[in-house]
């Protein structure tokens, strides 16, 4: 897809592989295998917490939404709240906030502000883009920069590699089936390996983009405390409980809301046109229903919700019926 897609709101576009069905999908939820769940339960969640699982000391993988099962975990990590120092007197140090419903970036008036994304040529070698990604995820920065400063939380900076590591902070790296990106909380890391990225979205700018959006936004999750209080709710060992796949479904369908977020913010300016932005926000409604990721419709209206609604308030999915992230 390019610059030349047609104005949104388009027809979402067909699922281009179907992911066969995966058993446990969220294993251990977000920082280890499979790449999607939250955490187990606090003491396996929490490495940090409780010392145990101290691979995943920070929270699970979390695999891309699109399209092959995503099952990514998005563990918080826990352990120091590392954000960069805020100058000025009197003003508390910022510190994620383990809430989910109440969190204060999801306060009123908190959005991602306005940036000029500078992006370079895309290309099929690792060097451009790790060049490509890496400049997406500076514009990324700097527009929720704004949204975790009003919020008073930590801004620490992501990363990104787009070679898979056979070990990470988050322990063993998910398979391509089981992913085509993931972020660990633990390092504070994309993982978007060069060939899992081109074989999902070939040179597809709205589809790279969109992945790196969603990541980024389990990132924000991240330093937000969301996935902390997330996983501080986890009921099963290997949170493949109906109630635990739940709490995936709505960190995942947040994290897509947060992708669109960041989209409404830049359309328009820079690289990311307003067809290109659109054409990202589409491709969330591409995946294939997933018990961890929620319906095709539901991904889409998500996505739908952040990039109209324009604030962190529209990606409130922790005070809807399960009905509504189904």
């Amino acid at each position: 897809m390019n610059d030349a897609e047609p104005p949104w709101p388009g027809p979402a576009r067909p699922p281009e592989h179907a992911w066969a069905p995966e058993a446990n999908p969220w294993t251990p939820g977000w920082a280890a295998a499979p790449p999607v769940p939250i955490a187990p339960p606090r003491n396996r969640l929490w490495g940090a917490v409780s010392g145990v699982l101290i691979v995943v000391v920070a929270f699970s993988l979390i695999a891309a939404t699109i399209p092959h099962r995503v099952d990514g975990r998005a563990l918080p990590a826990q352990g120091a709240d590392t954000g960069r120092a805020h100058g000025g007197s009197g003003k508390k140090p910022p510190k994620s906030v383990p809430e989910l419903a109440r969190n204060p970036l999801l306060g009123a008036g908190i959005s991602p502000g306005p940036a000029t994304c500078t992006l370079p040529d895309l290309g099929r070698a690792p060097e451009q883009l790790k060049a490509y990604y890496g400049a997406l995820v500076s514009c990324l920065e700097q527009s929720w920069r704004p949204a975790l400063e009003k919020a008073n939380e930590p801004t620490l900076t992501a990363t990104v590699s787009v070679t898979l590591p056979e070990h990470s902070s988050c322990g063993a790296a998910p398979t391509e089936n089981e992913a085509v990106a993931y972020y660990c909380g633990g390092d504070t890391t994309i993982y978007a390996p060069t060939d899992w990225m081109l074989s999902d979205a070939g040179l597809n700018k709205a589809r790279h983009i969109a992945t790196i959006a969603h990541e980024y936004g389990h990132h924000v999750q991240r330093e937000s405390g969301i996935l902390s209080a997330a996983a501080d709710k986890m009921t099963s060992p290997d949170e493949d409980s109906a109630a635990d796949k739940e709490l995936v479904r709505r960190i995942e369908l947040q994290a897509n809301c947060f992708g669109a977020l960041f989209l409404t913010a830049v359309a328009g300016t820079g690289a990311i046109s307003r067809s290109l932005a659109n054409a990202a926000v589409a491709d969330y409604g591409r995946a294939n229903d997933s018990d961890t990721h929620g319906s095709r419709e539901h991904q889409l209206s998500w996505a739908k919700a952040g990039y109209d609604g324009k604030a962190t308030k529209a990606c409130d999915t922790w005070s809807v019926p399960a009905a509504e992230i189904s």
